[in-house]
């Protein structure tokens, strides 16, 4: 099947880098495997049940999101234990504490994600003891 995607000069330039230096045969090999990964983590992070204890670690252009992410922060701080931020020029690093349904703090990580200016949101969680 093809397909078409749209992405800044910067992120392809920096993809096809490193599909390169891991020795795929082809851009269309390592989008493949890069879908995949996608894919599985996001079926990972669906499994997981019951509570848990998580770290978020994400990054966002401070301007453009900060009043909406404090707003989505609020409406989660009943799993929001503490967030930890520094300020990287325009853009920040932000570590989010969270403890309590998996399927909360799985909702959190979504709305993190749906921000355009968020870059990256990443997920380290445990089974709560």
């Amino acid at each position: 099947m093809r397909t078409s995607v749209h992405l800044p000069e910067a992120d392809l330039e920096a993809f096809d880098v490193v599909w390169q230096a891991e020795g795929f045969d082809s851009r269309s090999r390592a989008v493949r495997e890069a879908i995949r990964e996608y894919a599985e983590s996001h079926t990972r992070l669906e499994a997981i049940e019951g509570p848990i204890a998580a770290v978020l670690v994400f990054d966002y252009e401070h301007r453009a999101v900060i009043e909406e992410l404090h707003t989505t922060q609020h409406e989660f701080q009943d799993v929001i234990d503490t967030t930890s931020h520094t300020h990287q020029s325009e853009w920040c690093l932000e570590a989010v504490f969270c403890r309590g349904a998996a399927g909360r703090v799985r909702d959190l990580v979504y709305r993190l994600r749906d921000f355009d200016a968020v870059g990256r949101v990443k997920v380290m969680a445990l089974q709560a003891q």
